[in-house]
């Protein structure tokens, strides 16, 4: 339980408003371009530390949301470097990418780009990190997205 909450707390508090997020269409049902996103981050050497699926979250409380599962995941040799020139960049990490069915059935793969998830904070703007995690980011989820 501690996990989930965990992760459901992370999910609100590393959104600000007005931050941008990059969708990017995926192929298959969300379960599977989870798994695939599950896959290549633990291939790229990161740790899964939870896979949150609100769907089911939601069906537990008797009410109905589309497939929807979040990951959360991290690799310290990208984070420390940015809580080392800010701690409160801890509050944005570990990294989320969100997947979920819109109304019409496509499938999609969100995530907040990491410029502004520490915008405000010590971490330069032009930080040789940030420039890695939006790398990364891109990566794991054109790997996942299929097609």
């Amino acid at each position: 339980m501690k996990p989930l909450v965990f992760a459901i707390l992370s999910a609100i508090v590393a959104l600000p408003a007005g931050a941008e997020v990059t969708r990017v269409a995926a192929q298959g049902s969300v379960p599977e371009v989870m798994d695939r996103l599950e896959a290549a981050v633990g291939g790229a050497g990161a740790t899964v530390f939870a896979r949150v699926d609100h769907g089911a979250g939601a069906a537990s409380v008797e009410m109905e949301l589309g497939a929807s599962e979040l990951l959360i995941f991290g690799n310290p040799a990208l984070g420390t470097p940015a809580m080392q020139a800010d701690p409160l960049a801890g509050l944005y990490l570990p990294l989320k990418v969100l997947a979920y069915e819109d109304s019409e059935g496509g499938v999609w793969l969100a995530y907040e780009e990491p410029a502004d998830m520490f915008e405000g904070l010590g971490v330069p703007a032009d930080a040789e990190v940030l420039a890695k995690m939006s790398g990364a980011l891109g990566k794991l989820t054109a790997a996942a997205a299929g097609g």
